[in-house]
């Protein structure tokens, strides 16, 4: 192992290179320094170009740090990730057709490196199947020049598999918080784990160089062994950035590090509003002793209003970055996670979920047709990508999907515990066909899972290939409020229901009571097969 300068690690990148950058969302575990002096570099002399971009989520804080250092012409040929959302230069770019764009599934992209790291001929899987990610319908292509099958349809013992393929990686960029005179890196300091250990051993294993950007240097055999989570056999050279913050907003929160446990009151409350109305109806699908995970977007306020509620000990929340239990974070730091119990390395929270592991996945949707079927993914120009969504959606038991009725200026006015709409959003979410298929909800149905929409004024069901309409918010009148606004007539339960009017009041709900009385009469959590 050799310490070298973000500038030296930057020299070591070829024309057409393969390099993966490790790390997550607004700046977790996300090798800046390096990437910064990747973008120094090309500026200056033209060079490296023509790159495959790898990273298994989106990295970067929606302007010009993470991966969208390398928006620049010539730069990249190839992007491989589960979303852009965080970088939004390279979603015009891919839009424009300037590279190659794929967006696979983040479970898929977190446990490929652990098959490639073995040999194995890519990651077989059913996750992705009757989605846009299916080479029937699409191969998780986002650009015309997108042309090389990544994956492909398989039939084993009778049933339907992907097989996503094996790629090169000549370059992977990873972080740590220490390492020593050997090479041995840490993470004491970071806000997730992600997938360090079996990307620098998929990177060795091709024959790539591993690069791992840390905050200090520690003497030889002077890290306890249990901490280091890539060991220095793996690592050819080491960055060292002493400015290196925990996120791009956080400089170090010991919380997000698992250092200590903060009380529930200090944990940051959601503002009431059209946000907080959906979290609080969807949080009112939790059972006691149920096991979540929160998605991105306006689900993962369901860990603020159960923080508020005081429900946080009655449930297992999870989020795919590894952390169970706890309270996952909203906002520009989302991603992280507070008080939790575990973290475990992201591989292995997506082989739970596809496992079946999830009693209940909260996420959001954007758009949603007549059948049921959810995108995530793509509207028009805007590429945003799946990122763990397929993975979760596909393999939980019940899924609730939260959102606005509909979006762009939507304003609301809550008194005595009815809604009125002051102004309704410009853009329909509820839309007669949709561009890209993230959740298939005929596929759902025939795996026996069940999936709700719920908005501010209404929630739905979706059951026998249509949606239906099985609660309203008082106040809310069907034929002004909701049908006008959809693009598709949808059924309407006979026992439609009015919704909880504690959902429209600014104070507290008091769920910890119903939880607290569901618990009592649960029968008691069996093992369960299949």
């Amino acid at each position: 192992m050799k310490v070298i300068s973000a500038a030296e690690a930057a020299a070591l990148i070829r024309d057409g290179d393969s390099v993966l950058a490790s790390g997550s969302g607004g700046g977790h575990a996300i090798p800046e320094a390096v990437l910064e002096a990747i973008e120094a570099r090309y500026l200056a002399e033209g060079a490296p170009g023509r790159l495959t971009l790898i990273h298994v989520v989106g990295l970067g804080d929606r302007v010009h740090k993470g991966v969208a250092r390398f928006r620049h012409p010539g730069m990249l040929k190839r992007s491989i990730t589960s979303a852009l959302i965080d970088s939004p230069p390279l979603i015009e770019l891919a839009f424009a057709d300037a590279f190659e764009s794929y967006t696979l599934p983040q479970g898929v992209l977190s446990q490929i490196f652990r098959d490639m790291a073995a040999g194995r001929p890519g990651l077989i899987t059913r996750t992705g199947l009757h989605s846009f990610v299916d080479p029937r319908h699409g191969g998780a292509r986002q650009s015309p020049s997108a042309k090389e099958d990544l994956v492909e349809l398989m039939t084993i013992d009778g049933e339907e598999y992907l097989r996503f393929k094996p790629f090169p990686i000549d370059v992977a960029i990873l972080r740590g918080t220490t390492a020593d005179e050997d090479g041995n890196v840490s993470m004491e300091q970071e806000a997730i784990f992600g997938e360090m250990l079996s990307s620098a051993q998929a990177t060795r294993r091709g024959g790539g160089i591993v690069v791992v950007q840390v905050k200090r240097m520690a003497k030889r055999g002077t890290l306890p062994a249990k901490t280091v989570k890539i060991p220095g056999i793996l690592v050819d050279y080491v960055v060292v950035d002493p400015e290196q913050r925990q996120t791009y907003a956080t400089d170090y929160n010991p919380a997000y590090a698992g250092e200590l446990r903060v009380p529930l009151h200090a944990l940051k409350r959601l503002p009431f509003g059209p946000r907080k109305i959906v979290a609080r109806r969807a949080a009112m699908e939790i059972v006691p002793g149920a096991i979540c995970n929160l998605g991105a977007g306006i689900s993962t306020g369901i860990s603020a209003v159960a923080a508020e509620e005081a429900i946080l000990d009655h449930i297992v929340l999870t989020n795919e970055q590894g952390f169970i239990g706890g309270a996952p974070l909203t906002g520009v730091d989302s991603g992280a996670s507070q008080n939790y119990d575990c973290i475990v390395d992201q591989p292995y929270q997506f082989d739970f979920y596809d496992g079946g592991g999830l009693d209940i996945a909260f996420l959001s949707f954007a758009e949603v047709d007549p059948a049921g079927n959810v995108n995530v993914s793509r509207f028009g120009s805007k590429i945003v990508g799946i990122g763990g969504f397929i993975n979760i959606s596909q393999n939980a038991r019940k899924v609730v999907f939260s959102g606005t009725f509909t979006s762009g200026g939507l304003e609301l006015d809550c008194a005595g515990g009815r809604l009125r709409i002051a102004q309704e959003g410009r853009h329909r979410k509820f839309v007669p066909s949709i561009e890209q298929i993230c959740y298939n909800a005929a596929f759902a149905e025939r795996e026996g899972r069940t999936a709700l929409f719920v908005t501010e004024r209404a929630v739905f069901r979706a059951a026998g290939g249509t949606l239906e309409l099985v609660e309203i918010a008082p106040g809310i009148d069907i034929g002004r409020d909701i049908l006008p606004h959809m693009a598709f007539r949808t059924r309407i339960a006979d026992d439609l229901k009015t919704m909880d009017e504690r959902l429209f009041r600014p104070e507290p709900m008091g769920l910890l009571a119903e939880v607290e009385a569901a618990g009592r009469s649960a029968p008691p959590r069996r093992p369960r097969r299949g």
